[in-house]
């Protein structure tokens, strides 16, 4: 009888298609180096960042023979999940799955000749094992599942930890009684000694983690007459989570204003507020807001995760074309860029990058900022602080007495500001800044609007990038499909052979077909014709037409990530098509 050779784990991650032939040889000859203190194989290739740990374990089981289960659409018993209290399965992100019959070598706590088997990404952790025993009194069968798969089956059958938190806090009997409490029953003190309840702590830090794990950009919390829902922004649009109760209204928007150094007494006009967390990977800087509504205050909380790292010009999205033509009034020595788009379309990412591409030690660079968002080597930046009265405007004259070479404006508010901008570039500045309209064109116009002299405003300004932010398709499901007639005769694209591309949904992406942002621009640089015409008081359409060769349309741009199979015909109408819809 020949015995069969154990593949070694260098094979199997290289047959998994996880792991190059090169970069195996690499690994084992650092290994082969270290012969007094001799590492193992899988250690050095997730140093070597060659190999994820979920490959390595995925690899380590199939090479000990843990089956690898599917948990797409798995079919688990009430009775099974009972087994297994939620607090274990968050705690070592684990799954019970059935109960199966034992093999021989197998034994059994409770002599019904069964075992149960459980789901996990990582099935070589002893104590695990011992403690799912000790709860369950079965013997355990461990099998490998993808994290992602096991996130989102964990999810289904015992609820996201928030929603159990908030189970825990608001049972059902009790929830009658707190209907009939009112936010404005309630003191100051006694929210505050709400709100520095362990419990209600916990859950707060809980909800602010889950969104950071979701990668969500806002979270924002609404009350409303029998429930407070809350909702994460992911990828520009709002997900709703597990509403909690009422009863907790009072004290959840208490405990967040506290930690925003807000005054939880005044509960009758907006408040903003900063809160800095500590999530799993490092400092996330949280700007929190506050409106009042008719059920109390509703709050919104923007998460500036601090250890993302900040992206190159080229990894934005711009076309070619475009980022030439940017890049080009980059290397200006006067004048002003503006970049412009809605709320969080991206802007001030586009201007870190631009001012890193220029950064320079023989140049003086400040910014001044609501907030500083990332923090950037070799750059002054300064924070607004109306309170104390340091406005963009007020902000921006000192600057002006520093020297700077290149200066960039958080954003252009009002007419003040656009003017100080405007003069700064006009006296051998190179000033950026942002500003809210829907195209390019239409940031001469809102300039003027402000009360921008236009003869000023056509000798300062260089050029302007509008920005939008469309969903990318999730690689994991993406298929080939055809949209309807009418969808592409909105993007002009009758008689095309074009091929076209949607994700059809899967637990990757929370079954949304889209995964992650990617950004499409309109670039309109100045020209001597634009200059007259902004000199002549013209509207936007017609500046638009007057556009150099390198000027694309935010329309064109989104096709162009249509074409390349990054996102859909959809989502580009969603995004772009409404810009010109007056037009």
């Amino acid at each position: 009888m020949t015995l069969r050779r154990k593949k070694k784990i260098g094979e199997l991650l290289c047959e998994k298609s996880y792991l190059e032939e090169s970069n195996l040889e690499i690994a084992l000859a650092e290994q082969a180096d270290k012969t007094e203190d001799r590492r193992r194989l899988g250690e050095i290739l997730i140093d070597f960042g060659y190999v994820t740990q979920s490959q390595l374990n995925e690899a380590l089981a199939l090479q000990v023979g843990i089956e690898r289960v599917s948990l797409i659409d798995v079919s688990i018993a009430t009775e099974i999940i009972a087994l297994v209290p939620a607090e274990l399965v968050s705690k070592y992100n684990i799954l019970p799955l059935k109960l199966e019959s034992r093999n021989p070598n197998e034994g059994s706590a409770n002599g019904d000749g069964e075992v149960l088997a459980i789901a996990m990404t990582d099935p070589f952790q002893p104590q695990v094992i011992e403690d799912l025993r000790f709860v369950t009194g079965y013997p355990i069968r461990r099998y490998f599942a993808d994290p992602k798969e096991l996130e989102n089956a964990i999810l289904k059958f015992y609820g996201s930890n928030v929603a159990r938190m908030l189970d825990n806090l608001t049972p059902e009997e009790a929830h009658a009684e707190a209907e009939e409490l009112a936010d404005s029953d309630l003191s100051a003190s006694k929210l505050a000694e709400m709100a520095r309840e362990p419990s209600l702590i916990n859950l707060v830090n809980l909800i602010i983690l889950e969104a950071i794990d979701s990668k969500t950009s806002d979270i924002h919390i609404e009350p409303f007459d029998h429930e407070v829902k809350i909702k994460y922004r992911i990828d520009g649009l709002l997900q709703e989570r597990s509403p909690s109760s009422k009863r907790l209204r009072a004290a959840i928007t208490s405990r967040i204003k506290i930690m925003a150094n807000m005054n939880i007494a005044e509960r009758f006009v907006p408040q903003d507020g900063h809160i800095e967390f500590t999530g799993r990977k490092g400092r996330v800087d949280i700007r929190v807001s506050t409106v009042p509504t008719v059920y109390g205050e509703s709050i919104v909380m923007r998460l500036l995760d601090k250890t993302a790292s900040l992206l190159e010009l080229e990894e934005l999205g711009m076309d070619p074309i475009s980022l030439e033509g940017f890049s080009i009034l980059l290397k200006k020595n006067h004048g002003i860029c503006l970049v412009t788009g809605p709320t969080g379309c991206g802007k001030t990412t586009t201007l870190y990058a631009a001012l890193q591409r220029i950064y320079s030690p023989t140049v003086k660079m400040i910014t001044i900022e609501d907030p500083v968002e990332y923090q950037l080597d070799g750059i002054n930046q300064m924070p607004v602080n109306p309170k104390r009265g340091l406005t963009f405007a007020t902000g921006l004259r000192h600057i002006l007495r520093h020297d700077p070479d290149i200066v960039m404006v958080g954003e252009i508010r009002d007419g003040e500001t656009a003017n100080i901008a405007i003069r700064a570039a006009l006296t051998g500045h190179l000033v950026f800044s942002t500003l809210h309209t829907n195209d390019a064109p239409g940031a001469v116009t809102r300039l003027v609007d402000m009360g921008v002299e236009p003869f000023l405003l056509a000798s300062s300004l260089e050029g302007v990038l509008a920005q939008r932010l469309v969903r990318k398709i999730c690689t994991r499901c993406k298929e080939e499909y055809m949209p309807d007639d009418s969808m592409i005769a909105m993007l002009g694209l009758e008689g095309t052979t074009m091929k076209f591309y949607r994700g059809k949904g899967c637990n990757d992406c929370n079954k949304t077909g889209y995964s992650g942002r990617k950004g499409i621009f309109e670039l309109l640089r100045m020209n001597s014709k634009i200059r007259d015409l902004i000199t002549q008081k013209a509207p936007s359409e017609v500046i638009s037409k007057a556009g150099s060769e390198d000027h694309i349309s935010m329309l064109e741009s989104g096709i162009k990530m249509i074409a390349k199979g990054i996102t859909t015909p959809e989502e580009v109408l969603r995004v772009a098509k409404t810009i010109n819809e007056d037009d």
